[in-house]
Parts: C-alpha cells; sequence; structure tokens
C-alpha cells in the first residue's frame, strides 16, 4: 500500500508532456507580464480590492492551460521552475537591456510640477485625484499647490517634494566610460 502511494505521489509525465508544459508555462508568462504593463504603473505598485480579485481570478483561470490537463506533482514542479526560470530571465534581460527596462518597465512620471496637476499624465498611468490627493496627504499636505514636485515612480509609490523644502544640490562626477 506504501508502495503504491509513493507511486501515485510520484507519478511522471513523459518528456514530450513536460516540454509542452514548459512551454505553455513560459507563453503564459509572457503573456500575463504583458498584460500587467498595459495595466500601467500604478497596478503594479499597490493592489487594491478589485486588483487582487483580479490577480487571483486570472491565476485560476491560467491554472489548467499550465500544466494542459496534468496532475502530477512533477509537472506542477516543472511549471513552477519554468515560471521562476522565466522569471529571472526576465529580470537578467532588463538589466541587460535598459532601453527594453525602459519600454517594459517604464519611466517615473512627473504628476505635479511646481503646483500645477499633469491630468494628462495622471490619466495615462491611470492614478485619481483621490489617489494623488491621498499621496500627498500621507506627506502632510493638502493642496496641490503646496508641491514642487509630484512623481509616480517605477514601482507604483508617489513621491512627493513639498515646495517650501530647502533644495541640495550634489555634485557628482560623471565617469568617463
Amino acid at each position: 500500500m506504501f508502495g503504491q502511494w509513493l507511486g501515485e505521489v510520484f507519478s511522471s509525465p513523459d518528456g514530450l508532456t513536460l516540454l509542452g508544459i514548459v512551454g505553455r508555462s513560459a507563453l503564459i508568462y509572457i503573456a500575463i507580464v504583458g498584460a500587467m504593463r498595459l495595466l500601467g504603473t500604478r497596478e503594479l505598485g499597490r493592489l487594491n480590492a478589485y486588483d487582487f480579485v483580479l490577480v487571483v481570478v486570472v491565476a485560476n483561470s491560467v491554472q489548467n492551460a499550465l500544466v494542459g490537463g496534468d496532475n502530477t506533482l512533477v509537472g506542477g514542479l516543472v511549471s513552477a521552475a519554468t515560471l521562476f526560470a522565466m522569471n529571472r530571465l526576465y529580470t537578467e534581460l532588463l538589466d541587460r537591456v535598459p532601453a527594453l527596462q525602459r519600454r517594459l518597465v517604464g519611466e517615473p512620471v512627473v504628476l505635479i510640477n511646481d503646483g500645477h496637476v499633469r491630468r494628462a499624465a495622471m490619466r495615462r498611468q491611470g492614478v485619481t485625484t483621490d489617489e494623488l490627493l491621498a499621496a500627498l496627504r500621507e506627506h502632510g499636505l493638502t493642496d496641490p499647490k503646496a508641491v514642487r514636485l509630484a512623481v509616480l515612480e517605477v514601482d507604483g509609490d508617489i513621491s512627493v517634494v513639498p515646495a517650501d523644502v530647502r533644495v541640495h544640490r550634489t555634485h557628482r562626477r560623471i565617469r568617463e566610460r
């Protein structure tokens, strides 16, 4: 009985099935990363209730596609290993190709400049007025006119520099390559 149980736990699909799992997992990873990028920076930085529901539902919807009906332990581990490998490759690729990183990860976006709210930038990034005002309140400010600079960072956080803050200059030497 114990031998039968071990056989069931450690059963393995054939090589062609495993290659199919790797291929499907890699393609789904690429599709999900692309979809998340289309959602904009704000979505990646902070999950609210409906963002969390989206992630859970998407995970459930692609679960069977990842392993193609294979429900073995080995099939699941191969799929997970493929997703980890794809994530590592994606990170390495972005580190090595800065232009690709700017394109896929994005760049910081100015939302307020010298007290002027840049509504077009907010719309493009999916940042609401309420979210911007909440970020200001987190920094002890209530009026956008009291802000020198507010920037939506690539991680989804909003950095705020109050208008009355003293500016410190940093002198840096530029190294020649």
